[in-house]
């Protein structure tokens, strides 16, 4: 690959202005004097920066989640109805992704979709993929017909949604490629992919078929753990064939649900019922299958959610004594906070959920919302923190993350909690795998914004202009330059 020298670029976070060599996909120099290179480009005192990872997506569910009905706006069951109904196809399945039910004052059944829709094959899912609502002729095709209510929250959901007929692969690739790339047009250079399926297959085929324009970290879902042990995989090798653009991730494991279906697992009972979540995976259990991976080279990816979950995946990593993630982490005990300080652990977390989730928190978590979202606590405590979207929970787009983080808010509202904002010099290394500058030595997977971030409010860290993004030492993206 022939040398290129990023010329007139603002290095770092109100840094000077410098010459970058790139030569082998890494950084070569950073120089006050343009050095010789075989091909030059003038970045106009744009920012150079380090690339973005997205540490949580759902590669397919987000690409697919881009062409289906935008269900986000609905305040009520009857409103999603509304909003699915103009789209309803006379055959095939007709989906609807992004509702959120945890505030609604009516209920979801699939008797609505049914008034609204008849016999039509009508699917529905919640913006955190935790529930599914069918109507009864979607339930037939999965041969669910006489489920009673048409709506399948945690495993049901997941199989439900497993049993449908899924797109060709190519198409599917192909729409999981032009996500990538969009994701590349706002910085990202890599994503820890947490689909629920054969990651390491599914992203082999890719990179040999298509153009991917971003690393990708494949995670093993918990029932295929010991198949990826059969094939000797280890979290942190690079893939086979892949050159190095694909690596083995963590065994994603779940405690409990989540908030918005109030089935996040909690010390405390949901007001007005009397339940605290939904365990999914006892400790005992979760101590086995951690110890499991471990002993065999994959670390664990535990999703916890509520305060009781979250200590849960805690007490198990004490007991395992492995490195890995915790994922979410939205609601912690007081005590919990200085246990994430453990070599080798990571907090995962997804700050554009505080603001989307502020509303159902305060009514489901009153009281307790000073602990949740709680990122400058961590912070203080000595956690690692990592930022992912968990898209389609949000958008594959780190910078909503970034603002998220630093301002706790999204539009008009006051800043929630914001004793829990973080400095953006540190969200952006969280949402970079701890990387603070550009460096010589270090790989090429940069960004060049048109714009010191430094000097951005949270809306215009929101929409920052990029003006490219290089992989490797590749072009992903290329703006105005």
């Amino acid at each position: 690959m022939p040398s290129l020298l990023l010329r007139n670029a603002r290095v770092g976070l109100g840094g000077p202005l410098r010459h970058v060599l790139i030569s082998d996909g890494r950084v070569a120099e950073v120089s006050a004097e343009p050095p010789p290179c075989d091909e030059s480009v003038d970045v106009g005192g744009g920012t150079l920066l380090p690339g973005l990872w997205d540490a949580h997506v759902h590669s397919e569910q987000w690409a697919q989640a881009r062409r289906r009905v935008d269900l986000s706006p609905a305040r009520s069951a009857k409103e999603a109805v509304e909003l699915i109904t103009a789209h309803a196809a006379a055959s095939g399945i007709t989906m609807g992704y992004g509702f959120r039910d945890g505030l609604w004052p009516d209920a979801p059944h699939k008797s609505l979709l049914e008034a609204a829709a008849p016999g039509r094959a009508v699917v529905l899912v919640s913006n955190d993929l935790h529930t599914a609502w069918f109507s009864p002729a979607a339930l037939a095709v999965i041969g669910r017909g006489d489920h009673p209510t048409g709506v399948l929250r945690e495993q049901d959901c997941y199989s439900a949604m497993a049993e449908l007929p899924p797109p060709p692969e190519d198409e599917l690739d192909r729409w999981v490629a032009e996500a990538l790339t969009a994701a590349a047009a706002r910085g990202v250079v890599g994503v820890l992919d947490f689909e629920f399926a054969d990651n390491v297959t599914a992203w082999s085929r890719r990179v040999r078929h298509r153009r991917i324009d971003a690393r990708v970290r494949c995670s093993i879902p918990k029932g295929r753990l010991e198949e990826a042990i059969g094939r000797g995989l280890r979290t942190g090798e690079p893939v086979a064939g892949s050159d190095g653009l694909l690596e083995v991730g963590p065994v994603k494991i779940f405690v409990d649900g989540s908030l918005n279906t109030r089935t996040a697992y909690c010390e405390d009972p949901y007001p007005g019922t009397g339940t605290r979540g939904l365990l999914e995976t006892p400790p005992d259990e979760l101590h086995a299958t951690m110890a499991l991976a471990a002993a065999h080279g994959i670390q664990p990816a535990v999703h916890a959610i509520g305060d009781l979950a979250t200590g849960i995946a805690l007490d198990a990593f004490e007991r395992v004594g492995c490195p890995g993630r915790i994922e979410h982490a939205q609601l912690l005990r007081p005590a919990d906070f200085a246990r994430f300080a453990r070599p080798g652990l990571i907090a995962g977390v997804q700050p554009a959920h505080a603001p989307d989730d502020r509303e159902v928190a305060d009514r489901h978590w009153h009281g307790r919302t000073g602990r949740a979202f709680a990122y400058a606590g961590l912070l203080a405590a000595g956690a690692t923190l990592e930022l992912g979207s968990d898209a389609p929970v949000a958008p594959l787009d780190p910078w909503d993350g970034i603002a998220s983080a630093v301002e706790r808010t999204d539009d008009e509202r006051p800043p929630w909690h914001p004793e829990q904002a973080i400095p953006l010099p540190v969200a952006l290394a969280a949402a970079s795998r701890g990387r603070h500058g550009v460096r010589p030595g270090d790989p090429a997977d940069l960004m060049i914004t048109e714009r010191d971030p430094a000097g951005l409010s949270g809306e215009e860290l929101r929409r920052a202009p990029i003006l490219g993004t290089l992989l490797g030492g590749r072009w992903t993206y290329r703006g105005a330059l």
